[in-house]
């Protein structure tokens, strides 16, 4: 399995219709919900993710302060292949890339409701309320160095 970190410029063609493709699999056709996923924040993301000779198995974008929130964030978490730790591994690398790239002390996800405990797992805690996006439940976590 191999990391790729890479800024919007720097994907090919390829890599763009291949993280898209990820993505709409997951976002709109398995989760049933018809949503604008291209929203003009991708020109500005630092794209991760872990690919195998199939292509990409886990992916997510990450966007400096003032893009989708206050603090740094990520976002668009998608696996392709479930039950392997892939989305553990991609997120552990998110953070560190937001950390690298955005001196981030603080993360900020807007979380599908029923993957609370798999950003918990990551060091972020519930930071809102349960908010209807998409029509779907989601809550805001926050995740924060350790002082």
């Amino acid at each position: 399995m191999q990391t790729i970190v890479k800024q919007f410029q720097e994907l090919s063609l390829e890599e763009l219709y291949q993280i898209l493709q990820v993505r709409a699999a997951i976002f709109v056709v398995e989760q049933d919900c018809p949503y604008q996923d291209l929203d003009d924040k991708d020109q500005q993301a630092i794209h991760v993710w872990l690919e195998d000779e199939q292509g990409i198995q886990a992916y997510c974008r990450v966007l400096d302060r003032g893009v989708n929130f206050a603090e740094v964030s990520i976002g668009r978490v998608v696996t392709a292949t479930r039950g392997k730790g892939l989305g553990y591994q991609v997120m552990q690398q998110a953070i560190t890339v937001a950390k690298d790239n955005y001196a981030a002390t603080a993360i900020r996800v807007s979380a599908q409701v029923y993957a609370k405990g798999f950003y918990e797992k990551s060091g972020f805690k519930q930071a809102s309320t349960e908010y209807l996006e998409d029509n779907i439940p989601h809550i805001e976590m926050l995740w924060e160095t350790k002082s």
